[in-house]
């Protein structure tokens, strides 16, 4: 199994597209990217933290690639807003990959060029690809929330 990261607006969202995807093993919702240790909802809220609302997913390679799951990555959101996806707007909404190794962080690069180069959007692609920080797991009722709730969206 291997673990992949991202921020791309509302975790609820993030956590749910994710979670059908096959070979998707376990996803988490959190928080990543900033300077508050052990980070609440509220805090994270008020966009003072630093931290993007993330997603944490643990996928098995043989089933699915780094590369399958960036294309999915891209898919949920519109990586050319600075700090907004839809209605959520600050910084912790923001558009990121957290690469865990070289190999991830040579395709995540990889995949925004050949983003880029395809011409869908008309604005600059605005996604920081940095190495993994620490992970902190949000509170329990985030967890798997469109499950418990029984459905919605918040993407694209």
């Amino acid at each position: 199994m291997e673990k992949a990261t991202f921020a791309a607006g509302c975790f609820w969202g993030v956590e749910d597209l994710f979670s059908k995807v096959k070979g998707v093993i376990e996803t988490m919702v959190g928080y990543s990217g900033g300077h508050t240790q052990n980070p609440t909802y509220k805090e994270v809220s008020r966009g003072n933290t630093g931290h993007a609302e993330s997603v944490q997913i643990e996928y098995d390679p043989a089933v699915v690639s780094y590369k399958e799951i960036l294309d999915r990555f891209w898919e949920m959101h519109d990586p050319t807003t600075p700090n907004r996806q839809g209605p959520d707007v600050g910084s912790q909404y923001r558009s990121i990959i957290f690469y865990h190794n070289e190999e991830q962080r040579k395709e995540a690069l990889a995949s925004k060029e050949r983003l880029e180069k395809t011409g869908k959007y008309r604005g600059k692609i605005v996604t920081e690809i940095i190495p993994a920080v620490p992970f902190y797991k949000a509170e329990e009722y985030h967890q798997k929330y469109f499950q418990k709730m029984g459905g919605g969206t918040c993407h694209i």
